[in-house]
């Protein structure tokens, strides 16, 4: 496996666009250390391209004939290595060169469990799907219960002009495609890969709880009622420091205010609250929408029962920042050798990551998922997101979009950021 080629680019013309776009990737095909003929495009937009989807699809699969297989989808932005495309027409497109017999698209006319005979049993699975799927969560759930691993990855798709996502199987892979011209609307699809594909995934949190944690003790639908056996909305007003005495300042500090959730199923996994005050990976963050003073409780946007664990939350920037070095640290930790040659080691180090990929680092793509409320608005500065994730993830291929939702595991988050990495089969040099 050699790293992945990719290519980005923006214009008002989206003919523009893809050729800008090939142009680096045929120059990236040339090279050495890169794929010359990988089969499996991910190919992500913005919104402003939602509306030429199919043509944009077409276009970029006659000029590269070598690649058989694409998916992706439509986001708010797009996000590649160091930068960030955010309400401005803009695309994507990395060239996984992953062996054919190692991985499968799937659709809604190609169903994953259609996939799962023969010779291929999926391990993990890259996952696109509608915001507006009814049973959604479920829906995924069933998903992850079809890979080994229980393990997916990938985001909702965000568009104002439309959700589009692409999703096209070369030789025989996709049964059912049939006359489908490889861009649909609602429903699941996405990659599932096999056992030979090796990736390494992290969440990344960017919310911090503004106290500690309470168990769910009674709720009714999507309204908390009691927390710890003590009136919810109660509960809330303390850790807020306010009163409804003040009704307008307590109503614009809990528009600011969020809801941390875990599942008791997920209370194994990971704790609500971790030793440095972030929230665990299996916490979900979702948003108050309602406050409901006869029955002291708090509704959320999400069913709530007791037995969870929830703790109120707000976005924080410098939490977010840490956490999202952090993931890129572990997965650096898990794939680089514990002593490297001097020269790696320098290289690893070096300010703004601007060394070439080294061998050591292992990593031959990247696809991150983000939230459409983070970006570089809320790290600080256009592309600030990116760059952090170059910085301390290093100088390695990367694609990916900003979604209405992401998707790790079985969950759908919010305002999370998910990071998958490909590793390469070689053993790093020695």
């Amino acid at each position: 496996m050699k790293l992945f080629p990719y290519g980005h680019a923006t214009h008002p013309q989206w003919r523009m666009a893809v050729g800008l776009v090939l142009a680096q990737l045929r120059a990236q095909m040339a090279l050495p250390d890169h794929a010359s003929s990988p089969p499996l495009a991910l190919l992500y937009i913005t919104d402003h391209y939602a509306a030429d989807a199919q043509e944009i699809l077409d276009a970029l699969s006659a000029e590269l004939p070598e690649v058989t297989d694409w998916a992706g989808t439509v986001g708010v932005g797009v996000a590649v290595n160091n930068a960030e495309y955010f309400d401005e027409p803009a695309l994507a497109v990395m060239l996984c060169d992953l062996p054919p017999e190692q991985y499968r698209v799937f659709s809604g006319v190609a169903p994953l469990g259609s996939l799962a005979t023969g010779s291929f049993d999926a391990y993990t699975a890259l996952l696109h799907s509608d915001a507006q799927m009814p049973d959604l969560n479920e829906l995924i759930g069933e998903l992850a219960d079809r890979t080994a691993t229980g393990y997916l990855f990938g985001g909702l798709a965000a568009s104002r002009h439309g959700t589009v996502q692409f999703a096209v199987g070369g030789n025989g892979n996709i049964r059912g495609q049939g006359a489908a011209g490889g861009v649909f609307q609602g429903g699941l699809s996405g990659v599932a890969f096999g056992p030979g594909v090796q990736l390494v995934s992290r969440v990344t949190q960017g919310c911090l709880p503004v106290a500690r944690g309470h168990a769910v003790t009674a709720a009714q639908d999507n309204v908390i009622t009691q927390l710890d056996g003590e009136p919810a909305l109660e509960v809330l007003l303390r850790e807020l420091g306010v009163s409804m005495d003040d009704p307008q300042h307590a109503l614009e500090k809990v528009r600011a205010t969020l809801v941390g959730l875990q599942s008791p199923q997920d209370g194994g996994a990971s704790d609500l609250v971790g030793r440095a005050g972030n929230f665990g990976v299996d916490t979900r963050v979702r948003h108050i929408v309602g406050l409901d003073p006869a029955r002291q409780g708090v509704a959320v946007a999400e069913r709530v029962e007791a037995g969870m664990r929830m703790a109120f939350c707000q976005r924080n920037v410098q939490a977010a920042r840490a956490d999202l070095v952090r993931i890129c640290a572990e997965i650096r930790e898990e794939l680089e050798p514990e002593e490297l040659p001097l020269v790696t080691a320098e290289a690893l180090s070096a300010p703004e990551a601007e060394s070439r990929p080294h061998l050591a680092r292992r990593i031959a793509g990247a696809l991150y998922v983000s939230c459409a409320g983070r970006g570089g608005p809320h790290f600080g500065g256009p592309s600030a997101e990116l760059q952090i994730l170059r910085h301390a993830l290093g100088d390695v291929p990367l694609v990916g979009f900003f979604a209405g939702g992401e998707i790790a595991r079985h969950h759908v988050y919010g305002y999370t950021g998910v990071l998958t990495v490909f590793v390469t089969a070689e053993e790093p040099a020695t």
